[in-house]
C-alpha cells in the first residue's frame, strides 16, 4: 500500500511516477521497498492515467453515497406526512367530542 501513496505523491507534484521515484520516497520514509514490488507498480502504472482513475473512482464511489441520501430523504418525507395524518386523526376525533 506504501508504495501505491509513493506513486500517488510522485503524481501531485507533478513527476513521473519511475522507480527511482518510488524507492526515494520509501527510504525517506524510513522504509526499504522492495525492487520487484517497486518495478511491478511503476510497470502497471506506465498505460493509466492517474488524474482519470481518480475522478472516475470518485464519481463511482459518490453515486451510492447519493443515492442512500435520496432513500434518507423519502423516508424522512414519509415519516412526515405519517406525523401529519395522525394529527390529523388526532383533530378529528377532538371535532367530534366537541361537535
Amino acid at each position: 500500500m506504501e508504495l501505491i501513496y509513493a506513486a500517488l505523491l510522485l503524481n501531485s507534484v507533478g513527476k513521473k511516477v519511475d522507480e527511482a521515484g518510488v524507492k526515494k520516497i520509501m527510504e525517506a520514509a524510513g522504509e526499504k521497498a522492495d525492487a520487484g514490488q517497486v518495478k511491478a507498480l511503476v510497470s502497471s502504472l506506465a498505460d493509466v492515467n492517474i488524474e482519470e482513475a481518480i475522478a472516475q473512482a470518485a464519481v463511482v464511489s459518490a453515486a451510492p453515497v447519493a443515492a442512500a441520501g435520496e432513500a434518507a430523504e423519502a423516508k424522512e418525507e414519509k415519516d412526515e406526512k405519517k406525523e401529519e395524518a395522525k394529527a390529523e386523526e388526532a383533530a378529528a376525533g377532538l371535532s367530534s367530542l366537541f361537535g
